[in-house]
């Protein structure tokens, strides 16, 4: 089976998107704080945080058992008003413990912002995929656009804090060549 999510070395050059974009995806900093660098306002807007069904790549990305529910938090990073990025989290309910309680009350405060600043975290590697309209990620991105792209490109990263996991996806719903992130 052809896996959606692809460590960037493996794809090639012919099928990257433009340079600009390649490198928001591969960026290893926090994404609030490259668009708080490039945006006269940025937002956080929620779109859903509730206790749901990850789906079955999530379930086995997060070594989660079949039916097992995870706090899932959708928001749009907004930049002066326009959706750029649309987030997914899958948080498990193990790694919501002691002072990570707090991870379940964000509001619209960006979660880049707690994963940065905690001394725990560490992050795995990047994975990439270019999402068409078949994949349900991209159904979840593009819900509020008013015009559908034949394509998005995402990011998705586990992070660990403490040693456990969440998984966070980012799609890039903004032409990002415009706007390198800076150095």
């Amino acid at each position: 089976m052809h896996h959606l999510w692809r460590l960037p070395r493996t794809i090639s050059l012919a099928n990257r998107p433009a340079a600009g974009l390649w490198r928001w995806l591969l960026d290893p900093a926090s994404l609030t704080q490259r668009l708080q660098a490039v945006c006269n306002e940025f937002r956080v807007e929620v779109i859903r945080s509730s206790w749901a069904r990850p789906t079955l790549d999530e379930l086995r990305t997060l070594n989660l058992r079949l039916g097992q529910r995870a706090l899932i938090r959708e928001v749009h990073l907004l930049c002066d008003g326009k959706p750029w990025v649309f987030a997914r989290t899958v948080i498990p309910r193990e790694t919501l413990a002691g002072k990570y309680r707090r991870l379940t009350r964000l509001g619209n405060r960006s979660l880049g912002a707690v994963l940065f600043a905690d001394t725990t975290m560490h992050r795995a590697e990047v994975h990439v995929a270019r999402l068409t309209p078949t994949h349900k990620l991209y159904s979840c991105a593009t819900r509020s656009l008013t015009s559908q792209p034949r394509h998005l490109w995402g990011r998705r990263s586990l992070f660990y804090l403490r040693e456990r996991p969440l998984l966070l996806s980012e799609i890039f719903l903004h032409d990002m060549r415009s706007c390198s992130p800076p150095i």
